[in-house]
């Protein structure tokens, strides 16, 4: 699923940065840019997921609620370092034009980093407090906290904002940086943070015993309820709502249910794919570039919308920059073959490097 998430953001980045003129106008990038909604759904549902078996595994080994909460919250401030550090990289590559203020975006790996924390406390949290079917509260709980962070979204955008925080600190909760109002292009907390938390009701769901005895069944279901969820969200849109400010696209429950059905249904498939489909042929492309999404997501970045860019930007035509798509894909696979095989062997190569050239 990592890689499905890489490849539809390889996609949306390419042909948002390139494409110009008609093109941007046309139905194709419409399309382009309605698949790139789901990759950082994607990203945060499967770090959500992540996030329940580590904190199941840690709880089987008997480790306390307090250390594993240590643990999980440290992972979630490493990544949100990585979030800093990448911002800090890119302006500095970004020199003499960049804005201060790009220093202080709010990207995806800090609401990654930020959402795994929150993860930490809410699970520190509920297994201090119940201690019998911590699988079943910790994934009724998840849920729960998506939902309210879902549902208070609309308002935390509008009639509630939090104008008076910071602009740096209000922008983690509603994306508004320093423009006054929210930016639908930021990743924010509300409602962004909602879907690690339904990856990690997904995940305590799926590591249940339950399911894991019924096997291929469980994800049957897992993508009926994806589909069920899609239908209810499409009926829910047609009733009268709630909201005096509606913005399906940015914060509407609805649009996030939708969102989470087609996660769900692409976990079911995902399983199938990997069972008994094209993941049993050999190499697969997406399951390689998901092992190292971190390190493509940092460097496609700089080959897409940097300086380094392969093509002009908003120049391109919509051949032209598929042909770019299909460069950075390829290389991207590339890359992450290498760092797959040389993992682990960065002192041999190292050594292969320094040794002195024989004499001829």
């Amino acid at each position: 699923m990592r890689g499905l998430a890489c490849v539809l953001m390889f996609q949306t980045h390419c042909y948002d940065s390139w494409l110009g003129g008609d093109a941007r106008k046309s139905t194709f990038f419409m399309w382009s840019q309605l698949g790139g909604t789901l990759p950082a759904p994607l990203f945060l549902f499967l770090a959500g997921i992540s996030f329940a078996l580590m904190t199941d595994k840690l709880q089987q080994k008997g480790v306390p609620a307090g250390q594993i909460a240590r643990t999980t919250i440290r992972r979630g401030a490493e990544i949100f370092g990585l979030g800093l550090l990448f911002r800090l990289q890119e302006f500095l590559i970004a020199w003499g034009w960049a804005p201060w203020s790009d220093l202080l975006r709010v990207d995806i790996l800090n609401t990654i980093g930020l959402s795994m924390m929150l993860m930490g406390v809410i699970c520190w949290l509920v297994l201090l407090s119940c201690h019998s079917q911590r699988r079943l509260a910790l994934g009724l709980t998840a849920a729960g906290v998506g939902m309210s962070i879902s549902l208070l979204s609309p308002l935390l955008w509008t009639t509630w904002r939090p104008s008076w925080l910071p602009w740096p600190i209000e922008s983690y909760v509603d994306g508004v940086h320093n423009l006054g109002e929210p930016q639908a292009w930021l990743f924010p907390i509300f409602p962004w943070a909602a879907f690690a938390f339904m990856g990690l009701a997904a995940g305590f769901f799926l590591i249940s015993n339950r399911a894991r005895e019924r096997g291929a069944e469980t994800f049957v279901l897992t993508g009926a309820a994806g589909v069920a969820l899609i239908y209810l969200a499409r009926w829910l849109n047609t009733r009268p709502q709630i909201y005096a400010a509606n913005d399906f696209w940015h914060t509407s429950p609805n649009f996030f249910l939708i969102r989470v059905g087609l996660l769900l249904m692409i976990l079911s498939a995902a399983y199938f794919w990997c069972r008994w489909g094209a993941g049993q042929w050999g190499f697969s492309p997406l399951i390689q570039l998901g092992q190292t999404s971190l390190l493509v997501y940092w460097v496609h970045i700089e080959f897409v919308y940097g300086r380094l860019s392969i093509l002009p930007k908003r120049a391109a035509d919509i051949r032209t920059a598929s042909f770019g798509l299909l460069a950075i894909f390829l290389s991207m696979v590339l890359l992450s073959v290498l760092r797959t095989r040389l993992k682990g062997h960065g002192a041999e190569a190292l050594a292969w490097l320094q040794r002195p050239a024989k004499a001829s």
